[in-house]
């Protein structure tokens, strides 16, 4: 319905996008926290459109792979690894090779891929190819690598440090969510009535002259 909206429409429209949502850990980032953020990233409701879809770990963090990913294992989250990830992942029926299809993905499911990249720059260029610019996060303890992320990554929501979970208007402050807008004008990320109306100038004078 969304595709045929946007090809047919003869009225501006504000499309509710998919989401496509990775959490980058970077090789300064805590364990503990990653492994909280990531559970609950895609796992409080994987059917919903801010859950975690893709995990982007950094190579020097492969080794601490299989413990963040435990916890998923036992709410039977299925990995789809590249083959860096999967060859540091113990051999389960939860566990399997990731193609090119898999990158990309909105599973909205109990799924999750894993791309391994070397650097910052690299987790930028795979969000940039694969994103719909929904929510995105990175787990660090580099200020310097959470600004830079926070900045250049173009999406309606980033975090730093934290779940993707909270991607929704309640959780912003705008009241019942009516849909959430990965444009750019004029409304972007969680809607609420207030981004659906528009506005006029009421002035009353009593023989007011500029």
């Amino acid at each position: 319905m969304i595709n045929f909206v946007r090809e047919n429409a003869k009225v501006p429209v504000i499309e509710t996008g998919a989401g496509i949502v990775h959490t980058y850990v970077d090789e300064s980032a805590d364990l503990a926290k990653a492994k909280k953020i990531i559970h609950n990233a895609k796992t409080r409701r994987p059917s919903v459109c801010n859950s975690l879809d893709c995990l982007i770990i950094h190579e020097e963090l492969l080794d601490e792979l299989g413990e963040l990913v435990h916890p998923l294992m036992l709410d039977n989250v299925k990995i789809f690894a590249d083959d860096r990830a999967f060859a540091h992942l113990q051999r389960h029926e939860l566990i399997q090779k990731a193609d090119e299809s898999h990158f990309g993905t909105e599973f909205l499911s109990l799924k999750m891929a894993i791309k391994t990249v070397g650097s910052l720059n690299e987790a930028l260029d795979h969000i940039a190819s694969y994103s719909s610019k929904h929510s995105e996060a990175i787990i660090s303890e580099s200020q310097e690598n959470i600004e830079r992320f926070l900045m250049e990554v173009d999406a309606a929501a980033v975090y730093a440090n934290a779940s993707t979970a909270f991607t929704d208007g309640n959780q912003f402050g705008l009241g019942a969510e009516i849909g959430i807008s990965t444009q750019k004008l004029h409304a972007r990320g969680p809607m609420a009535l207030r981004e659906l109306t528009s506005y006029k100038w009421v002035v009353r004078g009593n023989g007011h002259i500029r």
